[in-house]
């Protein structure tokens, strides 16, 4: 449509930037004229909707994880940054108790209302569930939220695609609730509230990284972030002459749905069997050797090999840092795809889809590495493409995956963004 198509450009275009002391401080947007365009067709649409003048616009990044996946729950590093794709919404208080909800990616859903005394998850109110999770975890945590409010969403990130729409929602909708209702909560704090929503409220058994990624966001830096204990560094993506393109694979995928829970209490069956022969917390403070070592103790050759990914993954992320801060693109790329190789014969958790779409990658030329990125299941995958062979990758990729697959993939040049901003 011609709001989508306007949509996607704007949010190419304008970017916010933090201030570097506060993690929670108040970000400062930029961008304002190209930013105020959406701005104002937010506005427009909540005063058709709703019969009133919104108070505030917000937005929210979606993500994308460069390696690390499955550690996060698994006490290990994981490498996310945030994009220039994402959420937004527009919010006002109301003077009862009663919140109501509306998404211009669901418009035939119409308005969804919920008392703010009594959240549930409803299956009847689908997507509104993430942000009832939220208001849910919020309240219950004593934030002084005194009053009902309408709220519009619109997003452009792919549903179901492992870009972290979902996850986006409930940050969004957290960083709406700071600003509308002043409450004090700081950007460490919101993603917290977010991954609770989800592990408690929707029932996936998430880790913390989609959450932290879209919260703690930097323009042009991904973040190494350490599961364990929170602590974290910023590291500048700087990859030369190449691209981050996502391609997604339109497959769709409901975690809830998925073995993303049998995955994780996999793993753990697997620490509880090393724990009787290692002083260990995760399956995060092994290296490989260590594994190696001990791993006959598991005495199940699936829980082996989902064990296997955890400790492997996490070293993997680790040393792709680091190859990343000596400007060693190629031993990256070699990392990511070595990632995608354990996700699909270790963890299990890639399909036809990803597969077709990462092998379709690598046989092109100016390709450094591709890999599935999110809990898999479908969705998308992300690969680093020479700047000048973009346009022939999306060409060629396309080609092999719909004449595999039946169905075609949707591409996206991507950059790192920033976290949550008022417009």
């Amino acid at each position: 449509t011609k709001m989508q198509n306007e949509t996607d450009c704007i949010q190419k275009s304008w970017f916010c930037t933090f201030n570097k002391e506060q993690s929670g401080g108040r970000p400062r947007p930029h961008g304002r004229r190209k930013g105020r365009i959406m701005k104002e067709k937010l506005l427009e649409k909540f005063r058709s909707i709703f019969g009133r003048e919104a108070e505030k616009v917000f937005f929210a990044p979606g993500r994308v994880n460069l390696i690390g996946e499955h550690t996060d729950y698994n006490g290990g590093h994981v490498f996310p940054c945030a994009l220039t794709i994402g959420t937004y919404a527009a919010a006002a208080k109301n003077s009862g108790g009663m919140l109501r909800f509306f998404s211009m990616n669901f418009e035939q859903k119409g308005i969804i209302t919920a008392d703010i005394t009594d959240l549930r998850n409803d299956k009847e109110h689908d997507w509104a569930n993430y942000p009832k999770g939220v208001l849910k975890v919020m309240l219950d945590a004593g934030y002084a939220i005194p009053c009902g409010m309408d709220i519009l969403y619109y997003g452009n990130i792919p549903n179901s695609s492992g870009l972290s729409s979902s996850a986006s929602v409930e940050v969004l909708t957290g960083y709406a609730l700071r600003e509308l209702f002043g409450l004090d909560a700081d950007f460490v704090e919101l993603a917290k509230i977010g991954q609770k929503a989800e592990n408690e409220f929707i029932g996936v058994n998430c880790g913390i990284m989609d959450q932290f990624a879209i919260a703690m966001g930097k323009k042009e830096h991904a973040i190494f972030l350490d599961t364990a204990d929170l602590s974290y560094q910023y590291a500048p993506l700087v990859l030369g002459d190449a691209k981050l393109v996502i391609a997604c694979s339109n497959k769709k995928r409901g975690l809830g749905d998925s073995k993303y829970n049998e995955r994780r209490s996999e793993c753990e069956a697997a620490l509880a069997k090393l724990q009787t022969v290692l002083d260990i917390r995760s399956l995060g403070d092994l290296t490989e050797e260590e594994f190696e070592a001990n791993r006959a103790v598991i005495k199940d050759a699936v829980k082996e090999r989902r064990a296997k990914h955890a400790v492997y993954e996490n070293q993997r992320t680790i040393r792709a840092v680091a190859a990343l801060q000596a400007n060693n693109i190629g031993e990256f790329g070699r990392l990511m795809t070595a990632s995608h190789n354990s996700l699909r014969d270790d963890y299990e958790v890639t399909g036809i889809e990803l597969d077709t779409l990462v092998e379709a990658a690598l046989a092109q030329e100016g390709v450094i590495g591709s890999r599935m990125t999110g809990a898999g299941f479908g969705g998308c995958t992300v690969s680093i493409v020479r700047a000048d062979r973009v346009e022939e990758f999306i060409r060629s990729v396309g080609e092999v995956y719909i004449n595999r697959i039946g169905y075609k993939a949707d591409f996206y040049v991507v950059d790192a963004g920033s976290g949550p901003c008022t417009l």
